[in-house]
């Protein structure tokens, strides 16, 4: 268990990282990823099972973002995880970067889903829900992941 102290910083920093991101971008907008700082921060911190030294291990719960607007928010939360440098950081929304304004898949550094187009988040979060379970019934529990997601209304 962390402190009110703690985490309240760890959410403002991500606020902080987030609201950054945007204005150097002079693109995208932060209130979501700012709104969404105490949420991902207790997440991360209190609840998801996951070793940001193997973002891949295979028993590592999973977190589905729906909303792509809101990745300056997971972007700070992995950076503070170390998956993601201050320098990434600064090329949010820039061509190329592996910060681009709707993450992209890339499980090496804890993004488990493309959120492009309107929708992908929570059905990527619903096709791994029902495969985790096929796989526990066809294996056993071997692993129990769980599957979190941030679904919104402009997804649905």
């Amino acid at each position: 268990m962390h402190t009110t102290d703690l985490m309240n910083r760890a959410a403002d920093n991500i606020r902080i990282l987030a609201a950054a991101m945007v204005e150097k971008a002079k693109s995208g907008h932060p209130g979501g990823a700012m709104g969404g700082a105490d949420f991902v921060n207790v997440l991360y911190s209190e609840f998801l099972e996951y070793d940001p030294e193997n973002p891949a291990w295979e028993a590592r719960d999973r977190f589905f973002l729906d909303p792509g607007h809101m990745s300056p928010m997971l972007y700070s939360q992995l950076c503070l995880a170390g998956l993601f440098s201050l320098e990434d950081l600064q090329q949010f929304r820039q061509w190329g970067s592996v910060t681009p304004g709707h993450p992209e898949r890339n499980i090496a550094r804890g993004i488990e889903n493309t959120s492009g187009p309107l929708g992908q988040g929570h059905t990527f979060a619903v096709g791994a829900a029902i495969a985790a379970k096929w796989f526990n019934a066809r294996f056993g529990e071997v692993h129990n992941p769980t599957i979190y997601a941030f679904i919104y209304d402009g997804g649905i």
